[in-house]
């Protein structure tokens, strides 16, 4: 069963990934932590599952015509020192620290998106 609730949530994660662009990392942390990984298992775990359907999804809209890499050149180099500066505090933030922000981004995000 576990197997089968494993596979809806990866489904459910790669929908909104190629839906919103990476938006399935919001869903995936808290589905992982409902199937038992711990915060920072669930958080990193998410971050190589979302590494993979955003590799999917770029594949999609690059074959599609509705993204250039030279539209995401700008954005790079900050989002891998970002990416590197995330991976590191992960593993040393204090678990409450860690939800706190967490649930700071989803509810932030969720703001922005309400008052468009």
């Amino acid at each position: 069963m576990k197997k089968i609730l494993s596979a809806l949530a990866g489904a459910l994660a790669g929908f909104l990934n190629g839906l919103f662009g990476s938006g399935g990392g919001l869903a995936a942390v808290p589905l992982l932590k409902a199937l038992g990984a711990d915060d920072r298992k669930a958080h990193a775990t998410s971050l190589l599952v979302i590494a993979v359907l955003s590799l999917f999804s770029i594949g999609m809209y690059l074959r599609g015509g509705g993204v250039r890499l030279s539209d995401a050149a700008a954005y790079l180099p900050g989002g891998v020192i970002g990416a590197a500066a995330g991976a590191l505090l992960l593993r040393r933030l204090p678990l409450r620290w860690l939800r706190l922000i967490f649930s700071g981004v989803v509810l932030f995000s969720a703001w922005r998106l309400w008052n468009r």
